[in-house]
């Protein structure tokens, strides 16, 4: 029994040698009690604390027992999860007490540098196939991670992974931010399967949703029995501030206990699972209750825990990345915070899907703006190229408009143009200044929705294996893998070729600058060849052609146009003082460097 406040630290379940301490935070509480297994679900009374915590030491309460809180507030008996539940049957179940003991066989990773970082966004639910059609699992995932190394993919995102009512979700409606989704394996399998990225070279950094809880199987709502105006009670907002498009679950970002529930389910990410850096879902909803970007709606309290918390990732892991998903092209939100700003090291860039998809979904070729192009190479914040991810698709654009394959050619995804098209995609994001982001399966032309019972097709993999092979050839220049491109991570970048009527554009990418670092990528957004094309070069010297999409061996329909290497002449063109001739096939590229 339960007659003192615990002294063990934490909240939740904290396991000792001999039972559990459980804690839980519930001011408005005239009584609380634990029941589980380890009572034969009666009721064992906690004890109160300061600041409305209520805790105590349970003999014989184990790692695997099922248990729940009992609230009483006046007449009113409320039987509540845990909040802080590590693991949960399902998310209208039972909590269960949680060994964290976890053997990472010394897992000793160093996530890729934020400049060649390659992101591939993955959904575990529909990335392998469950049993009898169920979602998929983390450990089933572990299974495909050879594929995503010989693909070249060195940094993974994994979607709201959190505990979400029903088997099948994106994930942005969480019910348990502390737990891992069972249909997915629980805490143990997600471990299980960040070790094996890391084991692989691959980092991991997990998808948040701290904007919104809920709506669904939300015991957070009205947890203790207080609450105003019939909203949320304690962890939320009860006021205006509430409302969001998901519901009026918007966390109370005033109250210490809520920002520090949502610090230390951050912290849990990072320290515990061993994960390498945090995308914040919406941050504009944190920040201003409109999603707005700096007007009357602002939420000071909002900007102020996202401030908070950066700071804390920069002090205790400054190698892991914060990104956060604003849409706002705020540049105050990568500021530091000693200049007012919310701290993160980069944003998406929700432009560069718009000008990607504008540029390739044009009708005709006439209708393709390199301007559109130019600036989607030219944009950048605070003068960082690697303060934006670009991506020309995600998540959102896969559930609301389709792949961009089938968006090309709704008849006929495998089509000469459609293929063509999303090869030119494949190399704008990965020799474009930027963080670039890819969603799961784009790399062999999967076409499916994201919904529930609709899987990735495996097979596609072998059936597009050259597409596959495109995909790797452009991570492995984009990672300098043979020492022969590094300027494709560097800083430099001049767009110093534009011609609308022939549909080509040619820019120079660098780093340090000289041999095997300078790149010109030279790219042809027409279905006419262009051939013996004169354009300038920053330096003079023999460029060797590294990669041409145009080539046979990534599709048997394409042109296998030829562009050899070149011997640029001491001649004057585009501004610069050399030039030479490039042939290129029907949209496609071709990227130069030299020895």
């Amino acid at each position: 029994m339960a007659n003192r406040p615990s002294k063990k630290p934490g909240m939740g379940a904290i396991i000792y040698s001999s039972g559990t301490a459980f804690r839980v935070w519930a001011p408005h509480a005239d009584a609380v009690f634990v029941t589980g297994e380890f009572n034969k679900w009666s009721e064992t009374p906690l004890s109160s604390e300061a600041n409305g915590f209520w805790s105590g030491d349970v003999e014989g309460a184990f790692s695997g027992h099922e248990y729940k809180f009992i609230i009483h507030n006046g007449d009113k008996v409320l039987i509540k999860n845990d909040p802080c539940a590590r693991l949960l049957t399902h998310s209208g179940g039972n909590s269960v007490i949680y060994d964290n003991t976890y053997d990472w066989e010394y897992d000793v990773f160093h996530a890729p540098s934020w400049n060649e970082m390659i992101i591939y966004e993955m959904h575990t639910g529909s990335f392998t196939r469950g049993k009898d059609d169920s979602p998929g699992s983390f450990r089933t995932a572990i299974e495909k991670i050879p594929h995503l190394k010989k693909l070249g993919v060195n940094t993974i995102k994994v979607m709201p992974p959190t505990e979400f009512a029903g088997p099948f979700s994106m994930g942005y409606n969480p019910s348990f931010i502390y737990s891992v989704e069972i249909d997915y394996g629980g805490a143990d399998a997600f471990k299980d399967f960040i070790k094996a990225a890391h084991k692989s070279g691959i980092a991991v950094i997990i998808d948040v949703v701290y904007n919104h809880f809920g709506p669904d199987d939300l015991d957070l709502w009205q947890f203790d029995g207080w609450h105003e105006n019939n909203m949320g009670g304690i962890y939320f907002y009860n006021d205006w501030r509430a409302g969001t498009p998901w519901g009026n679950t918007r966390p109370d970002y005033g109250r210490q206990e809520v920002r520090s529930y949502i610090r230390n389910n951050v912290m849990m990410w990072l320290e515990e699972f061993h994960l390498d850096g945090i995308r914040w879902d919406a941050t504009a909803y944190i920040r201003n209750a409109k999603g707005n970007d700096h007007d009357e709606n602002d939420l000071p309290d909002g900007w102020s825990l996202l401030q908070w918390i950066n700071d804390e990732i920069f002090d205790k892991q400054p190698w892991a990345i914060s990104i956060a998903e604003d849409l706002k092209d705020s540049e105050a939100i990568l500021k530091s915070t000693s200049e007012g700003g919310a701290g993160f090291n980069a944003q998406w860039d929700g432009a560069s899907v718009h000008r990607i998809r504008e540029t390739l979904l044009a009708p005709d070729d006439s209708s393709r703006s390199m301007k559109t192009v130019t600036q989607l190479l030219e944009k950048r914040y605070n003068s960082d190229a690697f303060s934006r991810v670009i991506y020309y698709q995600s998540h959102d654009e896969v559930n609301q408009h389709g792949r961009l394959i089938t968006s090309i050619d709704s008849e006929n995804p495998e089509s000469f143009f459609a293929l063509k098209r999303a090869s030119l995609a494949s190399v704008l994001l990965l020799t474009a200044p930027g963080v670039p982001m890819f969603y799961q399966g784009d790399e062999f032309l999967d076409i499916g929705a994201l919904m529930e019972g609709v899987f990735l097709d495996w097979s596609l993999a072998e059936r597009h294996a050259g597409f596959v092979r495109l995909f790797s050839d452009l991570t492995g220049l984009r990672k300098n893998s043979d020492g022969i491109t590094a300027g494709l991570a560097g800083q430099g970048l001049s767009v110093y070729h534009v011609q609308n009527e022939k549909k080509v554009i040619i820019f120079h990418r660098w780093k340090e600058g000289g041999p095997k670092d300078d790149a010109v990528i030279a790219m042809n957004f027409s279905v006419d060849s262009v051939i013996d094309y004169p354009i300038g070069f920053p330096k003079g010297g023999l460029w060797k052609v590294r990669f041409n999409s145009d080539s046979k061996k990534y599709c048997e329909t394409f042109h296998d146009t030829s562009c050899f290497d070149i011997e640029v002449q001491e001649k004057e063109a585009d501004g610069l003082p050399f030039s030479g001739s490039v042939s290129l096939g029907p949209y496609s590229a071709v990227i130069l460097s030299q020895e």
